[in-house]
């Protein structure tokens, strides 16, 4: 195989960016990205939202510990 036709099979190789993303500077701007990354986990590992009634409460406190119903204009149903 000639040096050019290798290269040419070759994928480009993937960047490893381990900078935060958009969405992940919006999550540790809320100060509640531990309890977000906890119920997240929770979920891909039970497939099922009211499996992980503790994480989703831990979440809404810290969210409200943190002001962040009012920086969102969030309402409580």
């Amino acid at each position: 195989m000639s040096k050019t036709a290798e290269n040419e099979a070759r994928p480009d190789p993937v960047e490893d960016d381990d900078e935060p993303d958009e969405w992940d500077q919006r999550i540790f701007s809320t100060g509640c990205a531990d309890e977000n990354t906890s119920l997240n986990d929770c979920f891909r590992e039970k497939k099922d939202w009211r499996a992980c009634k503790d994480e989703m409460e831990a979440f809404k406190q810290c969210w409200k510990r943190q002001d962040n119903d009012v920086r969102t204009s969030s309402k409580d149903v």
